[in-house]
């Protein structure tokens, strides 16, 4: 089972879940939102203390 991570669509202001590979420790992706269906870059980045953060972006950030 992958990790996942709260994060906020930055259209709707949803809560979601997003799932993704540790093993890539900073990446970035396209998902559409659940809710509202428009474009969100998801970057995922490592963190000092071992944990990842989340950062939601709309298509116009």
């Amino acid at each position: 089972m992958l990790p996942s991570e709260p994060s906020t669509c930055p259209y709707c202001w949803e809560s979601l879940e997003i799932a993704f590979d540790p093993a890539e420790q900073e990446h970035e992706f396209w998902e559409d939102c659940h809710v509202c269906c428009r474009p969100i870059l998801f970057q995922i980045r490592y963190q000092a203390d071992g944990g990842f953060g989340v950062t939601a972006l709309s298509d116009d950030d």
